[in-house]
């Protein structure tokens, strides 16, 4: 029996095998079929359904458990293009379905080249913000669950390194353009030779100026080969951006070009005229009066975003208030998102982080508080709402200035919009609140300080200055309708002005004086202008309260100084005049420079400007005009008060100067004139090189020898003079001790006999006397002590040689 099973089981192996053999076979004649009805799809035949299109059985049974059954117009040409590998520029008004245009082609061109994880990264798909990448992630999980390919979603704000351990199984990638572009710099198993397609959404926006380098940089490592298509509500034709991105003949498919309007039929669009400081409390009475309405506000900046979020919801209108901007980070805009679209009735105050792509269902209104930058940004906004056919109504607040210009654009986009009026008795004024609120709450006025400077810095980097007019805006007033007390500094409106002030011409600025008439400079001057205190106490000046004191002085002769004269004010101003400017720098002499310096003190009333410039005054010459030599030039005049006035400008007085000589500092800090090389003719005029060097080296020889003298000399002088110093510094020692000795014991009034003792230096003995310090013995030899003179005898007595001698000694002091 045990053969029989054994046999057996070869039998069941070779049922498997068949079985995975018939089904790969399958397989292949299924996708040979699909690749051959592709290839007979006729683009000019018009398709109603999904069914309609030659698509692979786990794709279509992914759509109809989507429940996508019809085709929107842009679904149905791109496709089909999209099918046949060709590169696609699509544009089609918003909500009109461009997702699931490049989302099919994407899994059909993939499963039908039998892509693997081993294959690698098949299929690359570009977004401008986090949230629409997070949409588009999810509709391919719903239309590509039946397949068998991996997908990722790389945006910013998740764990770079988890990111990085998965990339390299991934076959299709939703990112952001910073975030790949990371990737594409720092993960080293992350490759992209064999990619086969490159989608771009929002493609105006990922082109222009925010993304432009990060996405030159991603289409350098990306293949030439491949199939490239971009997706818009306003797409980009420029030449230069499709060159950038390799195109090979793209076919554009602009389903509404023709329409009358660049938005949805079902779009209600709306205009109303307010001025900027009343648009917080239109808004407030707007939101007031739809509590059952789902909304979304647009403003200009996240920081207005922000302020008015956190004001309002202070203020409790009765409705969800939500709030999303860029500087969010990605777990609070992930719960954002997700609340305002599960949410029946809510306000969601946004940037246009919000205005492109992104897919809440059954929005009620759009609110542009703020002017978008162009109309392009307009039509992206209003397309929040009035999605797949559905109703929806959109408002724009337009300052009185900005009323024409948008106007203008909106009508060349094909927008059509009409005028409406808000009833004044409908409308309530939140001013109020919202002082009493920033002056309770300074977190809140510092909110709404940020918002004003934001709001004013976004109008005023605008491109379009036929539309944004910064100076027209009434900014002060719409500083106190946030609340505030004042309408904080900005620095770039009061730099711009002083440019425009330092640019204007001097002459510019004086012609009107020049060309008044005498009668209205007659006028000017009975006007009687209105001095205050602070103007009288800047004219002041510390010398005028010393006037009677000058008055009193006398002259040099003996004279007094005039008084009484009308002058003696105008000598007092003079004075003060003359040390207003005591933080000038004067010119310094050297010790050798007594008679240039008396030369510029007798320069009379030309001193101030000789000391500032590098000029000599000289002499007066027979007609009593003064004349300044200028460094060896023929003496400047100076015969008028123009000229005395150039003596002030040493850029001026450059002309009249000859050139100068160009100086260099060695290594030691020495300045010296530039070294040049020597003609080589001139050189051996002189004589033969040998001979030459010879010299220079006797010559340098005899330099070294003298300053090695000079050298010993200064260290012999400074030797002597530390020798003196010590000395006198002993002397003035042992005066001191002397004294100390004799007040201390009380007989300065006696002869001082020194004591000798033998075997000890008179150095140790002073010392020893000292009871300041410790005391210290010093052994000798006597032939030393011989030759030691003693430097502590006074008297000519005889020296203490024995105890008899003390003795002797003691018995003549006492008597």
């Amino acid at each position: 029996m045990a053969p029989k099973a054994v046999k057996g089981k070869p039998k069941a192996k070779s049922h498997q095998d068949s079985g995975r053999l018939l089904k790969r076979k399958r397989g292949e004649e299924q996708i040979s079929d699909l690749v051959k009805r592709v290839e007979e799809l006729d683009i000019k035949t018009s398709l109603k359904s999904f069914s309609d299109l030659p698509l692979s059985e786990p794709t279509a049974s992914g759509l109809s458990a989507s429940h996508y059954k019809t085709l929107t117009d842009i679904q149905a040409r791109a496709i089909s293009h999209g099918l046949k590998g060709r590169d696609i520029l699509g544009a089609a008004k918003t909500g009109s379905g461009k997702t699931l245009a490049f989302l099919v082609p994407v899994i059909e061109n993939l499963y039908r080249k039998k892509w693997t994880e081993l294959d690698g990264l098949g299929a690359l798909i570009l977004s401008p913000t986090r949230e629409l990448a997070i949409q588009i992630f999810e509709q391919l999980r719903k239309i590509g669950r039946n397949h068998h390919f991996s997908a990722g979603l790389i945006i910013g704000g998740k764990s770079l390194r988890e990111e990085q351990e998965r990339m390299g199984r991934m076959n299709i990638l939703v990112c952001t353009p910073g975030r790949m572009l990371q990737h594409l710099d720092q993960t080293a198993m992350f490759e992209t030779n064999n990619l086969q397609m490159l989608v771009l959404d929002e493609a105006d926006r990922i082109l222009d100026m925010g993304f432009q380098k990060t996405v030159d940089a991603i289409i350098d490592h990306l293949p030439k080969q491949r199939q490239t298509m971009l997706f818009s509500a306003t797409q980009t034709k420029k030449v230069g951006d499709l060159a950038r991105l390799s195109l090979q003949d793209p076919e554009y498919v602009s389903v509404h070009e023709a329409a009358d309007a660049a938005t949805p039929s079902t779009l209600q669009q709306h205009y109303t005229v307010i001025p900027l400081p009343q648009k917080i409390d239109t808004l407030w009475s707007f939101i007031r009066a739809n509590l059952k309405a789902k909304t979304i506000v647009f403003l200009s900046s996240g920081k207005q975003v922000r302020y008015c979020y956190e004001a309002l919801r202070h203020l409790q209108p009765g409705i969800s208030l939500l709030h999303l901007h860029g500087r969010q980070k990605q777990g609070g805009r992930l719960d954002v998102t997700t609340k305002f679209s599960q949410a029946q009735h809510a306000v969601l105050f946004a940037t246009d982080v919000v205005a492109r792509g992104l897919d809440f269902p059954a929005v009620d209104w759009v609110i542009q508080l703020d002017c978008p930058e162009d109309a392009d940004t307009y039509i992206h906004r209003v397309g929040r709402t009035a999605r797949y056919e559905r109703v929806g109504r959109a408002v724009l607040f337009l300052d009185p200035s900005e009323e024409k210009g948008f106007l203008k654009q909106l009508e060349h986009k094909k927008v059509p919009i009409v005028r409406i009026n808000i009833k004044s008795n409908k409308q309530h004024s939140v001013k109020n609140q919202l002082q009493n609120m920033c002056f309770k709450d300074p977190e809140l006025k510092y909110l709404g300080q940020k918002a004003f400077i934001s709001y004013v810095k976004s109008i005023y980097v605008q491109k379009d200055k036929e539309v944004f007019k910064i100076k027209e805006l009434p900014l002060e007033e719409y500083a106190q309708s946030l609340g505030l007390p004042g309408a904080p500094r900005i620095k770039f409106i009061k730099g711009e002005d002083a440019k425009e002030r330092k640019n204007e011409s001097w002459r510019m600025a004086h012609m009107s004086s020049d060309d008044d008439s005498d009668a209205e400079k007659k006028n000017k001057k009975d006007e009687k202008e209105v001095r205050t205190r602070y103007d009288r106490m800047f004219e002041r000046r510390n010398q005028g309260v010393l006037a009677e004191h000058y008055s009193k002085l006398i002259n040099d002769d003996g004279t007094m100084v005039a008084t009484g004269t009308k002058d003696t004010g105008k000598d007092v101003d003079d004075e003060a005049d003359e040390d207003a400017d005591f933080l000038s720098v004067k010119r310094r002499f050297a010790a050798g420079d007594e008679e240039l310096g008396q030369k510029v003190d007798s320069a009379g009333s030309g001193s101030d400007s000789d000391s500032d410039s590098d000029v000599e005054p000289a002499d007066k010459d027979t007609t009593g005009t003064k004349k300044v030599l200028l460094d060896g030039q023929d003496p400047l005049l100076i015969d008028s008060k123009r000229r005395e006035k150039l003596l002030k400008s040493k850029k001026k007085l450059l002309k009249f100067k000859g050139k100068g000589t160009k100086l260099v500092y060695d290594d030691e800090g020495n300045a010296h004139e530039m070294y040049e090389m020597e003609d080589e003719e001139m050189f051996k005029a002189r004589g033969d090189a040998k001979t030459q060097r010879e010299k220079f080296l006797e010559g340098e020889t005899e330099r070294t020898r003298q300053a090695d003298i000079e050298d010993k000399e200064v260290m012999r002088e400074k030797r002597r003079e530390k020798k003196e110093k010590r000395k006198a510094r002993e002397r003035a020692e042992i005066a001191a001790e002397a004294e100390e000795e004799g007040d201390f014991q009380g007989l300065s009034h006696l002869p001082h006999v020194p004591f000798e003792i033998p075997g000890s230096d008179s150095e140790s003995g002073e010392q020893e006397s000292r009871p300041s310090k410790k005391q210290r013995v010093s052994f000798a030899d006597k032939e030393i002590d011989e030759e030691k003179p003693s430097k502590s005898k006074k008297t000519s007595g005889k020296s203490i040689e024995t105890l008899g001698d003390l003795e002797a000694l003691a018995s003549g002091l006492l008597g």
